[in-house]
């Protein structure tokens, strides 16, 4: 069997600002890109073992938005944002700590994936005071290094014990994922192992794709299940990975991947009554709030227009912005204001989301009363359009 590593890019283009907004975007070395972050996010003074932890969260979340194309297949023309609603503290320049810098020269191709996985860790941090998050405490693992925890140990404590550390991957520069070249029954090496392990993942959701060995090794078995995909999600199903192909394998591969991180913050909307609550515009707090922002979050994986939310009860620019895009993809007055028919059309699409895409584990249960009379999980598609 072929063995394949995420490769580490020279360079990192990032745009300052929301993924929406008019801003520039900038490259920069992803040595240069770390040490920003880090010499924004954590103090130098803080024990090595604290520094390296957070070092190797930062340097594995921007290497999962490279390797899994998270904005360049949405349209983007960047890898990640400045925004610390969406991504990581960039503060375009800034000056470095020379902690900080020596530790991330030594361990910039270094980083964090769960056993049996290729991609990185989309490791989430936050610092543990005045933001909680169900990542990494930068606070917290300061704490544990003063303890006598080695860097690894204050990893596993935050992400799991199922986390391993890759070190030396190889660097090179930018290239897009698609090979350039069409992948068909007979083709081999490690492209057809990208493929192989996105049906395995996507087919979770999707069971009738089925299961094929990955083995870097394009039989007729995965030109089966990649001719199932192709049907699920109206691409031409002939089983051959072309460029379309390719990049709708890696789209609806990261949605899913991202749907069931969305499972712990889901488990807390069991008993909720999803009937209109009232008008939500900007400014409005509380748990209506929160329900919006988690019915927005999990409609972002599937609609582009739609940007990720963070689900913390306010409804600020960003989700504002969440709600604009979706009014735009549903054919809405594109206001920013939730009313009825707005929350009603938002809804009616996660149901869509829950009937085509996933179990019951990872969204709340719905109560399709009356008033829901068109789900759109019939053409619920990649593509799709209201």
């Amino acid at each position: 069997m072929v063995t394949i590593f995420p490769y580490v890019p020279q360079n990192i283009t990032v745009h300052l600002g929301p993924p929406a907004a008019i801003a520039s975007n900038v490259t920069v070395s992803f040595p240069d890109y770390v040490k920003n972050v880090a010499s924004s996010e954590v103090y130098p003074t803080w024990r090595e073992n604290a520094l390296r932890a957070n070092i190797l969260a930062i340097i594995s979340y921007a290497l999962n938005r490279v390797y899994t194309e998270f904005y360049r297949s949405r349209g983007y023309a960047f890898d990640i944002t400045s925004s610390t609603a969406y991504d990581q503290n960039f503060v375009y320049g800034r000056s470095f700590f020379s902690t900080i810098e020596r530790i991330v020269d030594e361990i910039f191709n270094n980083y964090l994936r769960r056993s049996g996985t290729l991609e990185p860790l989309p490791a989430k941090f936050c610092n543990g005071t005045t933001v909680t998050c169900s990542g990494l405490s930068q606070w917290g693992s300061q704490n544990l290094a003063q303890q006598g925890y080695s860097y690894i140990r204050i990893i596993r404590y935050y992400y799991g014990q199922d986390v391993e550390l890759v070190a030396n991957a190889p660097v090179r520069g930018y290239t897009s994922s698609y090979p350039g070249f069409i992948l068909r029954n007979g083709s081999s090496g490690p492209n057809v192992i990208v493929v192989q392990q996105e049906l395995n993942r996507i087919s979770q959701n999707y069971p009738a794709i089925g299961t094929v060995a990955v083995d870097g090794r394009f039989g007729s078995r995965t030109e089966a299940a990649v001719r199932r995909f192709q049907e699920a999600f109206g691409l031409t199903a002939d089983g051959l990975v072309g460029r379309a192909t390719w990049y709708a394998l890696v789209r609806v591969y990261v949605a899913v991947t991202r749907l069931s991180e969305l499972d712990s913050e889901g488990q807390r909307f069991y008993s909720i009554n999803w009937n209109f609550p009232r008008t939500l515009s900007l400014g409005a707090r509380g748990t209506d709030v929160r329900n919006l922002q988690y019915l927005l979050s999990v409609a972002a994986e599937f609609i582009n227009s739609v940007n990720p939310v963070s689900i913390d009860g306010v409804f600020g620019e960003q989700t504002r912005q969440a709600v604009i895009g979706f009014q735009r993809y549903a054919g809405l007055s594109p206001d920013g204001v939730v009313g009825n028919q707005t929350w009603d059309r938002l809804y009616n699409q996660v149901a869509g989301i829950r009937g085509r895409v996933l179990d019951d584990t990872l969204l709340p249960a719905i109560d399709t009363t009356p008033r829901l009379m068109q789900s759109p999980a019939q053409n619920l598609q990649l593509g799709s359009r209201d």
